[in-house]
């Protein structure tokens, strides 16, 4: 048996353990390691597999993940989402639809300090929710409406999608920040016109809330959102101007959070050190997750399958955008049975290779990956926000959550087709650093 057959042969096993629901990095770190022993020797197994895990606990560039994890929970913890949520609310609210179009807002905003979609679905279905219960919203648009727009907490830097594709990849996590700003904004004002337009079609199903005076808007504006903007500047600001590292941007942006949290002296002992807890155990899953995939990773190198795959793409008798439509169904696919941070480092190996031999800028493939990594989280029968909508709302059934879910997966692939036309929408920024 070749390398390269080995390296096909690990991907259906990879699917049957998973299938079978055995943990995403168990199963890459098992696959990688049996595949090293197989290819190599069980010596340099043991060695690849010891120094990989080290290296990546010890490593500092991966840092970032925890602190970007923990400014998300101090903002959680702190009540600086309810905050975000008022805000938004009295500008939007009296609008059709306008506790949807303040909820999308939110999402936006509340990702700017968070990076985790499952996160923001759970901060903003406790605080938009009965919101939007108390106007007599329909249950499915209100709960599809958060799932949905709690993408944005992954489109809109900081993104832990983003730091694990620029690791993945080997990319510029500054450069890939940069890139999901615009196709963020973009994507929440198509959020926003499909809520829009859904109520303009049956205004019971979204009514007006009460009409807020043009002063107290201003004043929410200026009192609710300026921590936000704030903690937003400093991050991606220094990050643009090159005055720190994606790493100390992370400590950065934790520490201005923190500050926000302590002026505004609704951060509790008590919160505090839950978001230290809550940290520390999503940041451990995930740094072994990286580690795990990285095992893998390094056994798809040596068996050369990646470039083989690439070849073989490039010499389909296909146009590059048809092949890279391939890849965004599976993407989708793959999507609905596995977490979005276990597929990202689980595909990157194998389909990034694919989109740089079709000619394709790796910084705006990863935005295009982000945002099908996005479909995934709401198609069922995974779809980790839906379930976390369903489990913070309680009364809505999570099948009604997916029949409204389907209307933003339109908004999705429209602002996929977007920036297939205007790849510019994502490189605009980017480049600026040149």
């Amino acid at each position: 048996m070749t390398s390269i057959q080995v390296g096909l042969l690990s991907i259906p096993v990879i699917f049957i353990l998973l299938f079978l629901r055995m943990p995403v990095a168990y199963v890459m770190l098992v696959v990688g390691m049996a595949g090293f022993a197989i290819l190599r020797t069980p010596a340099a197994m043991f060695s690849i597999a010891s120094q990989t895990i080290y290296n990546t606990f010890a490593s500092y560039s991966l840092i970032v993940i925890p602190l970007f994890v923990w400014m998300g929970y101090i903002a959680f913890y702190s009540g600086i989402s309810s905050r975000i949520y008022d805000a938004t609310y009295k500008v939007v609210g009296s609008l059709k639809a306008g506790l949807a179009l303040a909820t999308i807002a939110a999402c936006a905003a509340f990702g700017a300090i968070c990076g985790s979609t499952t996160a923001t679905a759970a901060t903003m279905s406790s605080v938009a929710l009965p919101e939007m219960k108390k106007y007599n919203y329909n249950r499915s648009l209100s709960t599809s409406t958060v799932a949905s727009a709690a993408i944005l907490g992954v489109m809109i830097p900081p993104s832990v999608i983003f730091i694990l594709y620029g690791i993945s990849a080997q990319e510029s996590i500054r450069k890939l920040f940069l890139s999901g700003i615009i196709p963020g904004i973009l994507l929440m004002l198509l959020f926003m016109l499909t809520a829009y337009l859904q109520a303009v079609k049956n205004p019971a199903l979204a009514p007006a809330g009460p009409r807020v005076p043009w002063m107290q808007k201003l004043k929410a504006l200026f009192s609710e959102g300026v921590e936000v903007l704030f903690i937003f500047i400093v991050v991606m600001g220094g990050l643009f101007a090159g005055y720190f590292t994606p790493s100390e941007a992370g400590a950065v942006g934790a520490f201005s959070t923190l500050l926000v949290a302590l002026v505004r002296k609704q951060l509790s002992w008590t919160g505090f050190l839950n978001s230290l807890s809550d940290s520390v155990r999503i940041s451990a899953m995930i740094m072994f997750l990286v580690a795990a995939a990285s095992i893998y990773g390094r056994f798809l190198a040596i068996t050369g399958l990646p470039g083989g795959l690439a070849s073989w793409a490039v010499a389909l008798p296909l146009p590059p955008v048809a092949i890279m439509a391939i890849v965004l169904l599976i993407y989708l696919i793959l999507g609905c049975f596995i977490d979005a941070l276990a597929l990202i480092l689980l595909t990157v190996p194998i389909f990034y290779p694919v989109a740089m031999e079709l000619g394709y800028d790796p910084i705006w493939f990863g935005v295009i990956i982000v945002l099908a990594l996005g479909m995934g989280v709401i198609t069922p029968p995974v779809g980790a926000n839906v379930y976390v909508v369903a489990g913070v709302d309680g009364e809505t059934p999570v099948m009604e959550i997916f029949r409204g879910v389907g209307w933003y997966l339109l908004a999705i692939i429209a602002c996929i087709i977007i920036l297939f036309i205007f790849p510019q929408i994502a490189l605009f920024l980017p480049n600026l650093l040149h």
